[in-house]
């Protein structure tokens, strides 16, 4: 039986967050698409909406929803699925997920040539079957960034878990397109002015608006916002993955799943919860605690030694290897900790426990033994790698 991964896509495999960029074709200055402050700021205000009610887990509610509440504003200015796949376009993928896909794919390893073909041979008599894995990306992202990432990775379609996204048939389906494109005009143009001060002493009216707004006011006028696009995150991810493992006859502990953010907690709690390994990649406050193995790294690929680890003995051998690279860590830790300084100015780091490890070296984590002081400092490494490898969509929930 082949292993099975399921990987989230924004963040572990491309640093780009692209409906934000799509949202900053919004605005008077994002008509070029270069640089729309006006949609960006749009974009951040609701993606903070979106983490406040996720946390309070509304019914019907997920996160990740975020895709569905700016839809609106892709139709007031008449933003295409053809634009969208031109942003996407201009995606980077992460460094190493070329390679570690390869890998997976074809049931690459350490072994090269015949060495590593003797042994698969061996591992078929022994009726362990080959390397190889399936590789699938559970995705908020819309079905035409998903799907031309995918494409790069060599991932089919029929693999690929996304949020579809039609708005041509959105179009077509508004009644009163007046009133519509006036109410959410005026919102817009609210959301602008408070970009700068969503604070604490102004949450509470900030949510009371757009609650009024995205389930009141746009329903009063036919519009059903999350009705209209069913976003894959929170717990729809974690449905696809359970979904995905019975059709397939696997168990959750067989498999490894791989995500960075609130859209990815419950896939991971979900994977972590029934003895399978759930991978934190580059993980913010909202998705490490739910995690059982942590990598901060700049370059995905390092993941490959878990892959590696797991298909030779299940997740006991995954914590296994995450033990002796932390144990290893420990060692270059202590035998840097006199040239801190120096290296501070070589690498661009920053102290670690009381000593300097750079952003070249990957961190692994076993999170099942994380005390909570412990988790807070793992947080803080994992975001450090998360703003190198993301830049301004790190900042995002």
């Amino acid at each position: 039986m082949r292993r099975t991964i399921f990987f989230d896509l924004e963040g572990p495999l491309s640093p780009q967050d692209n409906a934000y960029e799509v949202m900053k074709l919004v605005g008077k200055e994002g008509k070029a698409g270069e640089g729309g402050k006006e949609g960006a700021r749009v974009f951040e205000a609701i993606s903070k909406y979106d983490d406040f009610i996720s946390l309070q887990e509304r019914e019907g509610y997920e996160p990740g929803d975020t895709l569905a509440l700016i839809v609106p504003f892709l139709l007031l200015h008449g933003v295409t699925e053809a634009e969208i796949k031109r942003v996407s376009e201009r995606a980077k993928l992460v460094d190493g997920a070329r390679e570690l896909f390869e890998r997976l794919q074809e049931g690459g390893g350490e072994k090269e040539g015949k060495e590593r073909e003797k042994e698969g041979k061996e591992r078929e008599k022994e009726g362990k079957g080959g390397e190889k894995w399936e590789v699938y990306i559970i995705s908020t992202s819309y079905e035409q960034h998903a799907y031309n990432v995918g494409r790069r990775l060599g991932v089919p379609e029929e693999n690929i878990v996304c949020t579809r996204l039609d708005l041509e048939g959105a179009r077509a389906k508004l009644g009163e397109k007046e009133a519509f494109f006036s109410l959410v005009e005026k919102v817009e143009e609210d959301l602008i002015g408070l970009y700068s001060s969503i604070d604490e002493a102004v949450r509470e009216r900030f949510v009371s608006r757009l609650d009024e707004f995205f389930f009141r006011q746009l329903p009063a006028l036919g519009y059903d916002v999350l009705g209209a696009t069913r976003v894959v995150g929170g717990e729809r991810k974690a449905e696809a993955v359970r979904k995905i493992a019975r059709a397939k006859g696997v168990r959750l502990s067989e498999v490894i799943a791989v995500g960075d953010s609130i859209t990815d907690y419950k896939m991971l709690r979900e994977v972590a919860q029934h003895g399978g390994v759930a991978v934190v990649f580059n993980g913010n406050e909202y998705a490490v605690p739910y995690a059982n193995v942590g990598l901060a790294s700049l370059n995905v690929g390092s993941l490959w030694v878990l892959c590696d680890a797991f298909a030779r003995g299940g997740k006991r051998a995954v914590f296994e290897e995450v033990r002796r690279r932390e144990e290893e860590k420990r060692w270059r830790e202590e035998k840097k900790r006199g040239r801190e300084e120096e290296k501070r100015g070589e690498f661009g780091g920053f102290s670690w426990f009381g000593g300097f490890i750079g952003f070249e070296i990957p961190y692994f984590h076993n999170l099942e033994r994380a005390d909570e002081r412990r988790r807070a400092e793992i947080i803080k490494l994992h975001k450090a790698f998360r703003m190198r490898v993301r830049e301004d969509a790190g900042r995002l929930g």
